[in-house]
């Protein structure tokens, strides 16, 4: 059941650090069926083993910074890293050395290149990860975590960013004010689209 009634916006809160294995759970399975996400960890007992730890080293410093959010219910998250904040490099180049195949490594070396290039400049919010428990898509639950930060990056005057792994999403985002800045592509690798959303006028 539903914790919200009939029209009224989803709730979110700032997830508790202790509460880590729900967010990353619930990721889990957001991001089960996403194309380079499957790619990486195309057996289901490797992406269950090693997803997990590839959220947590993109986006887990948002938990002791109190900048991710979830549904009250921990059926929705979203990892967001504040200006000045950056993913674990370390532990992302010591996981893809673990557990990335070895035919794989260098096209998903040149992604992560990528990604890191079409960052902006500028101080700005970075979504790593946004998802939905599948059972509970539709429910408005995407557009209320992306709401958490957008909100506050009118009022600093900053810029979000996010790549799209899925196209599915896309619409999401750009009903929010991201815009597409680019296509990276490696290998066989599906296509990650980075996307931009300049700050509105408050």
């Amino acid at each position: 059941m539903s914790n919200t009634s009939k029209g009224e916006a989803p709730s979110v809160i700032a997830a508790e650090a202790h509460d880590a294995d729900r967010v990353f759970g619930v990721l889990t399975l957001a991001f089960a069926a996403d194309p380079p996400n499957r790619w990486m960890y195309p057996e289901p007992v490797e992406y269950l083993r090693y997803f997990p730890n590839f959220a947590r080293a993109l986006g887990g410093a948002a938990l002791p910074l109190g900048t991710a959010f979830v549904s009250q219910d921990y059926s929705a998250a979203a990892l967001w890293l504040a200006p000045g904040v950056s993913p674990d490099e370390q532990a992302l180049m010591n996981l893809i050395e673990e557990s990335i195949s070895p035919e794989k490594r260098a096209d998903l070396a040149r992604v992560i290149e990528e990604m890191a290039r079409y960052h902006p400049e500028e101080p700005h919010w970075y979504l790593p990860f946004i998802g939905v428990d599948p059972a509970r898509q539709g429910n408005g639950l995407g557009a209320a975590l992306l709401r958490s930060i957008l909100a506050e990056c009118d009022k600093m005057c900053l810029p979000a960013y996010l790549e799209s792994t899925n196209p599915r999403n896309r619409p999401l985002y750009e009903r929010h004010g991201f815009k597409e800045i680019g296509e990276i592509r490696a290998g066989d690798c599906p296509p990650v689209v980075p996307m931009l959303r300049q700050p509105k006028a408050v």
